[in-house]
């Protein structure tokens, strides 16, 4: 399904069972495989390649040539509740996700829309297969993060780092670069 105000470029593919939002649009060039869900205003760049299964959110931005694999999840809410007298009342995670250029992201990864604002994925970062990167966090150019790794909320990390698997990155805080 493809909505009637989305806005799709020269030579590209759309698989069956794809499903394309109001407003989205997808740049030249790009493959979307069969059972992809690009929702409501999303942007996906030139020459991108979207695996079967994966999910982009409302108002995500994916950069010009990035891969995501199969059954990934970007956009979807971060982790977010406030205490109250009756349990956790759910915080509305308002932001978006922004992957820019050249970003790979591997299989069964999520990566949460921003609280407010916008997740960010700099350029030329590759991401491993099973990566959870939380809300509002901030990720330089050109890092590698290997499977299992999580990041958590509001951690921003700089240029050229290299994360190895399994490694998990407590929230609100600051790694520089090439670490």
């Amino acid at each position: 399904f493809i909505h009637p105000s989305a806005k799709i470029g020269e030579g590209i593919f759309i698989g069956a069972f794809a499903y394309v939002s109001e407003n989205a649009s997808i740049g030249e060039g790009s493959q979307i495989a069969p059972q992809v869900y690009i929702g409501k205003n999303v942007k996906i760049g030139a020459n991108c390649k979207i695996d079967s299964g994966a999910k982009i959110y409302d108002d995500c931005v994916i950069g010009n040539n990035c891969i995501i694999h199969s059954n990934t999840v970007i956009g979807g809410d971060g982790f977010g509740f406030q205490p109250t007298e009756n349990g956790y009342a759910k915080i509305p995670q308002l932001g978006n996700v922004i992957l820019e250029d050249d970003v790979e992201i591997g299989s069964n990864s999520s990566i949460d829309r921003a609280t407010i604002g916008s997740t960010i994925v700099g350029k030329g970062t590759k991401v491993d297969n099973l990566i959870q990167i939380a809300h509002n966090v901030k990720i330089g150019k050109n890092n590698v993060i290997a499977a299992q790794a999580g990041i958590a909320g509001s951690t921003t990390i700089g240029d050229w780092n290299m994360i190895g698997g399994q490694a998990g990155i407590v929230g609100h805080i600051a790694i520089g670069n090439k670490v």
